[in-house]
């Protein structure tokens, strides 16, 4: 068993989308509409058959998970770079564009080379080898 995918809202699909795309490598599949939930979603493919999808609906209260940033649910998502060099050049051209670096690049006590940044919508991403 493996999981499908991942789902993420958000009130910018088209921003959230291009984000991913830009920064991770992600291949934009096409829209779905349901006009009549006024629901939106495009599902987006990384490397290796990952999958996140993007959701938008004008009736899902927006907030950033930033906001409160240690609560129960989904922490983060983690990309693999596949070297301490590539973590470094990601996260500081992510932050070179003005998103906010948390912590890192660095290694953990649980030998982990990471850092983590915030996506356009204050997600939580943890970049690694």
């Amino acid at each position: 068993m493996r999981i499908e995918h991942v789902a993420i809202w958000t009130g910018n699909l088209s921003r959230l989308a291009s984000f991913y795309e830009t920064y991770f490598q992600a291949s934009v599949g096409r829209r779905y509409v349901n006009p009549a939930r006024q629901f939106v979603s495009v599902f987006l493919t990384f490397e290796g058959r990952a999958r996140l999808e993007l959701m938008q609906m004008p009736t899902v209260a927006l907030r950033s998970p930033a906001e409160e940033p240690l609560s129960t649910g989904y922490a983060h998502v983690a990309f693999s770079t596949g070297s301490p060099e590539a973590v470094d050049a990601l996260t500081t051209r992510l932050q070179a564009d003005g998103y906010d670096v948390l912590d890192g690049p660095r290694r953990t006590g649980d030998g982990y080379y990471e850092s983590v940044v915030l996506d356009c919508d204050g997600n939580r991403i943890e970049i690694t080898i």
